[in-house]
């Protein structure tokens, strides 16, 4: 996974083209582009104006608590709504009660049965593949399915190439982001 690094004022955010071995340069996040942070998400993680979302490390927490405080960026914590979707592609057992709660936290933000099948549907042999590796079974999110979607542990034909993964990104994003505005209509499909 990449992390973005916290500056004095700024953010520094890996570019997307990092993924593929391409130099490492990353993009200025201004304070000012930063909508709010959940420090205590796994990953810890900012959102930005545009609804994207930068990971950091999870030693980083409280730096990140003490950056948001010292630049007034807003703590919110809101559904993990990829931490719903990929639910039943942990290692373990997705029971009728879990699913009824999952399907609660997802119709909470707009996401109704037929969305939900049509995204896990859309997902689901990439994260398959990336968790057969891992074995992941207290949680996948955002985060995972974007490195699943990259990394060269997952097989080559299950992967996002290059050339798909900017939209698939900006599809993912979207759909992480429902969970700030419920009711907000997404795409279904990458």
């Amino acid at each position: 996974m990449l992390h973005s690094v916290l500056a004095d004022d700024h953010i520094l955010r890996p570019t997307p083209d990092a993924r593929w071995g391409a130099t490492a340069r990353a993009e200025v996040v201004p304070v000012a582009a930063v909508r709010d942070a959940d420090p205590t998400a796994t990953p810890p993680e900012v959102r930005t104006v545009a609804g994207e979302t930068l990971f950091f490390p999870a030693d980083q927490e409280s730096e990140l608590e003490r950056f948001c405080g010292s630049h007034g960026i807003p703590l919110v914590s809101r559904p993990d709504v990829w931490g719903a979707l990929l639910e039943p592609f942990l290692d373990t057992e997705f029971t009728p009660r879990r699913r009824a709660t999952t399907a609660q936290v997802l119709e909470g933000v707009g996401l109704d049965e037929a969305a939900v099948a049509d995204i896990r549907a859309e997902v689901g042999p990439l994260m398959a593949a990336y968790n057969s590796l891992h074995r992941d079974w207290f949680h996948l999110g955002l985060a995972d399915l974007l490195d699943a979607a990259t990394t060269g542990t997952t097989p080559e034909r299950y992967r996002v190439g290059p050339d798909r993964f900017p939209a698939f990104r900006a599809w993912a994003m979207a759909i992480a982001d429902s969970g700030r505005r419920p009711g907000t209509s997404v795409p279904i499909t990458a």
